[in-house]
């Protein structure tokens, strides 16, 4: 068995966890009412809230409030409530294959899933009686992955325009602080793949200049992703390079799009299965918005140090307060 690297040391011990799904919240004008699971430290209170969006992948049940449970409990076992969305995309769901026009990827409605969830939080409260006092709503962060990263960026900030009638979209939610993209869509134009263009012209006109609020984009270096980009895997790292700061970038080595396993244990579809990636992830991302939502938090730096450490870097991470770029090698 291979020695722990300093990765699996960066954080607090964890706690227990409560999940409970699904909670149903009143979506009028939805095509079907909207699903969330809570997942929640049984003990502490001014508990920060994690809005988790899930990808648009291929399985019938990762793509929805019963995926991304490497995240969803690691966050909630180190003190964030964290609120996953079935969105309208799920193959749980018979609306992928509809013609909405906002099929197959329901942008729009990913984004507006967020906010109504953030509305109804005396709602999930209410059908989550322990609770009950204990989130702080000043605190709310954003983690989205593959398509769900593309959610993240649009309630951080990034533009973009109807593909039906050119109108630009501003969806950016101010009670988000902070957020984590991973594996996310990059620019649009002359880097998408002509299947992309064609099958989700939503990609074509975002605007990550606009993406101004604080966020962590992670990406794997071997993630070329031939069906949405002919860029190759530093499309991936787009969102932090045409944002202004302040912004990091960890770039993984050897990461696929799956960034080791992230949407699940053992699912078949992960490419580079990898438990060691999976919990720099975890702790990376939990290390970022522990430090943004909480300043003077010093997490994100022991994060850093932590992997500094390792006998075999797993990335880079790299760091702006505006447009410069400040690079340190893991």
């Amino acid at each position: 068995m291979s020695k722990p690297t300093p990765a699996a040391e960066i954080p607090r011990a964890p706690t227990p966890v409560l999940s409970v799904s699904p909670v149903v919240l009143p979506a009028p004008g939805r095509a079907v009412d909207l699903q969330v699971r809570v997942s929640a430290p049984v003990t502490g209170s001014e508990l920060p809230i994690l809005l988790l969006s899930h990808g648009h992948g291929p399985s019938n049940h990762l793509s929805s409030l019963n995926g991304y449970a490497p995240l969803a409990n690691y966050f909630a076992a180190h003190g964030f409530v964290v609120i996953q969305p079935t969105h309208l995309d799920s193959k749980t769901l018979p609306f992928r294959d509809s013609d909405h026009p906002e099929a197959p990827l329901y942008w729009r409605s990913r984004a507006e899933d967020m906010k109504r969830i953030l509305d109804q939080l005396d709602a999930i409260e209410g059908a989550v009686a322990v609770l009950a006092g204990r989130l702080d709503r000043s605190k709310v962060a954003v983690v989205g992955h593959s398509m769900g990263g593309h959610t993240a960026s649009v309630l951080l900030g990034a533009r973009l325009r109807d593909p039906h009638d050119g109108t630009e979209v501003n969806l950016a939610e101010p009670r988000i602080k902070a957020g984590v993209l991973l594996a996310a869509p990059g620019r649009g134009g002359d880097a998408l793949s002509e299947l992309a263009a064609k099958k989700y012209p939503i990609f074509s006109t975002i605007d990550f200049s606009t993406m101004t609020a604080p966020a962590l984009v992670i990406a794997g270096d071997k993630d070329a992703s031939p069906h949405l980009t002919v860029a190759g895997a530093d499309w991936h790292a787009d969102p932090y390079f045409l944002s202004p700061g302040p912004k990091s970038l960890v770039t993984l080595f050897d990461a696929g799009h799956g960034l080791g396993g992230v949407s699940g244990y053992d699912v078949a579809e992960t490419t580079d299965e990898n438990p060691e990636r999976v919990a720099a992830v975890q702790r990376l991302t939990w290390a970022y918005l522990r430090a943004e939502l909480y300043p003077g938090d010093p997490a994100w730096q022991e994060a850093q140090n932590a992997l500094t450490g390792a006998a075999s870097p797993l990335g880079r991470v790299e760091s702006k307060k505006f447009w410069a770029r400040l690079p340190t090698v893991l």
